[in-house]
């Protein structure tokens, strides 16, 4: 059956000499696999539509198994995030999270929302870190994680000086702190962003500034949650992490 969708290419991979199988997040049907027969190619029609982060409409003869790309056509050009070598170093970890998140055709509009504004907020300019962390935030609960972040984890408090317990899944008031030795203090602007990162819109983002000692907080915090929680180990965070040690001394 021939089928049209809207999808974004989050994984390519080679198949045989002149071929390639494409994961695609789509609006319609969530991620799916498909075949394409001689993508490979530097003149087939297939070259273009199937390169990573490409948004687009896709035309694919889908079965029971792994379906059949027959053509596309390009929807928005992420041109930005291609040219720069740093862009797509954030781009390749959050295609990489959604893949390594989500399960075959499981449709969720709402999902494919998120990676598209995401996608289109990097290549726009707007600050990648930031762009990151609260995709991380988002993709929690499509894992089935639910951190604490509106009161104490441990007494339920709602007010007070709040630090991170990673033992306790959550934010730690002051009075609570004696629970967890190893917790992370964090300031009240990180509190703040962790909440707003995991609860908000994304399309109601606009510019946002962030001080550099808030973001180092945001990142320790998050990624000793992922470590503790999410069991992934994910190469395109292991080659960011890398990339953001040789941007430190350009």
């Amino acid at each position: 059956m021939l089928q049209k969708c809207e999808g974004i290419v989050i994984r390519t991979t080679d198949y045989g000499e002149t071929n390639k199988i494409v994961t695609i997040y789509s609006r319609e049907w969530g991620k799916v696999g498909v075949m394409a027969r001689g993508a490979k190619k530097p003149n087939s029609r297939l070259s273009s539509i199937t390169q990573l982060f490409t948004h687009g409409y896709f035309l694919i003869t889908r079965g029971t198994g792994l379906g059949s790309l027959q053509q596309g056509e390009t929807a928005t050009s992420l041109r930005s995030i291609g040219e720069d070598i740093f862009l797509t170093a954030y781009a390749s970890y959050i295609v990489e999270l959604t893949d390594k998140c989500t399960e075959e055709k499981k449709p969720n509009p709402y999902h494919f929302e998120l990676l598209f504004q995401t996608l289109n907020y990097l290549n726009e300019g707007y600050d990648p870190d930031i762009l990151m962390n609260i995709y991380e935030m988002k993709m929690l609960n499509v894992m089935g994680l639910n951190p604490v972040l509106n009161h104490c984890s441990v007494c339920g408090s709602k007010d007070g000086q709040f630090s991170f317990s990673i033992r306790e899944g959550g934010f730690i008031c002051h009075r609570c702190l004696g629970k967890d030795p190893y917790h992370f203090k964090i300031s009240a602007a990180t509190v703040k962003l962790l909440r707003v990162f995991y609860y908000f819109d994304l399309s109601r983002l606009g510019n946002i500034s962030v001080k550099e000692e808030t973001k180092a907080e945001l990142k320790k915090v998050i990624t000793a949650y992922y470590e503790e929680y999410s069991g992934l180990h994910l190469k395109s965070k292991k080659f960011l992490n890398s990339m953001d040690k040789f941007r430190n001394l350009l």
